[in-house]
């Protein structure tokens, strides 16, 4: 189905929910133990994804896995089938990739999500996993549905976006800091049978990011302009893992180096990392949680003004232009940093975010001599 314009979608509604969901996935074990299996899992996971779904074999069409192995496409008519119904309805040549990453994405979920020992509620998940979503799930009551926000993916304009909705805000384009807690609802806020019924009745959304993107992105903020980031977090870094440095009263943080962090994460437990480098996954437990649209930072402008209209939103409301002081990750800078760290490193850091690769339909990178070399 075409997304409709914003001036004919009419008014709000929350049915049409989906009922398939995303996994949560945990690789247990100590961080020794991921790391003496971390050479296999991205191969084998990624395998078993593809293997799974039958909508992943349309990413393979598609050309978006050609730094994966894959077994031999499938299932090749339905994918014709769904290329030609989109067609039919005059899409351009963006607006079936993004329905038909929409149609990957759905049927990996729904297929990862439907095993038995995956949570299909939040009241399945561990206290600490429950805790966690809960407190990164936005509520709007007036326009009745549910966000949950990832850090490093637009989430800064989304909130903008809720505070206009709820009238804290005139306009997403006042110029203020963000306050990232006041006037905005949690629903761990919210009591055990008030959380049942907004999870089974608003429209659920999210947005995604491309993994290392999105870990590069917040190396970048966090280590080289945030101050407390750099003397809570990096100066225990450099401690820990630059040589002679364990007992120097000296060290500030603010040099961290990204080999640094990536060894850092390695050793850090996926359930209590810092919110701006935990998994998708962890943060948002879509496998619990049946979202209704999975929107991605790639196509944050139209994906964007696909929620609006769908939540009804009124036509004074937009998604907010992008900062002029920010400065996005290039291809050109991530394939320079994934490209001079130890590969070693990249192989024993893919696990802790192979399902956020997998589910979200993101190449696994391609960090090949080869490709390195050019």
């Amino acid at each position: 189905m075409m997304l409709p314009r914003r001036q004919d979608y009419g008014k709000r509604r929350s049915d049409g929910v989906r009922s398939g969901s995303v996994i949560n996935f945990r690789i247990a074990g100590s961080p020794g133990s991921v790391r003496r299996s971390s050479a296999l899992l991205p191969s084998v996971l990624t395998f078993l994804v593809i293997v799974a779904s039958g909508g992943l074999l349309l990413m393979i069409e598609k050309g978006m896995l050609n730094s994966v192995e894959t077994p031999s496409p499938r299932g090749s008519a339905r994918r014709l089938e769904l290329i030609g119904e989109t067609r039919k309805h005059g899409a351009d040549g963006a607006d079936v990739d993004s329905q038909i990453l929409q149609e990957i994405r759905n049927r990996t979920i729904r297929t990862m999500c439907s095993q038995k020992n995956m949570p299909h509620s939040v009241w399945s998940l561990s206290p600490l996993q429950r805790k966690t979503v809960l407190q990164h799930i936005l509520v709007n009551d007036e326009y009745r549905f549910l966000y949950c926000y990832v850090p490093k993916v637009a989430c800064s304009n989304w909130k903008r976006v809720l505070k206009v909705l709820s009238g804290v805000l005139e306009s997403v384009d006042v110029n203020i800091k963000m306050d990232h807690r006041s006037d905005l609802l949690f629903l761990s806020s919210l009591k055990p049978e008030e959380i049942r019924y907004r999870l089974k009745h608003y429209f659920k959304f999210m947005f995604v990011r491309e993994p290392m993107e999105r870990l590069l992105s917040a190396y970048r903020n966090k280590f080289g302009e945030i101050e407390s980031y750099q003397k809570k977090y990096g100066a225990e870094i450099v401690k820990r893992y630059r040589k002679g440095r364990a007992k120097d009263p000296s060290v500030t943080g603010d040099d961290v180096t990204f080999g640094e962090f990536v060894r850092y994460l390695l050793d850090e437990d996926v359930e209590r990392m810092n919110e701006h480098w935990m998994p998708i996954y962890n943060l948002c437990q879509p496998c619990a949680v049946s979202y209704n649209f999975i929107g991605s930072y790639e196509q944050l402008g139209r994906d964007s003004e696909y929620v609006l209209q769908r939540i009804g939103a009124p036509p004074f409301v937009h998604f907010p232009e992008r900062q002029t002081w920010y400065k996005p990750v290039t291809t050109q800078t991530l394939h320079y940093y994934l490209c001079t760290l130890p590969q070693k490193l990249l192989r024993e850091l893919l696990p802790k975010y192979i399902l956020d690769f997998s589910l979200f339909a993101y190449p696994l990178p391609n960090t090949t001599t080869e490709h390195c070399r050019h």
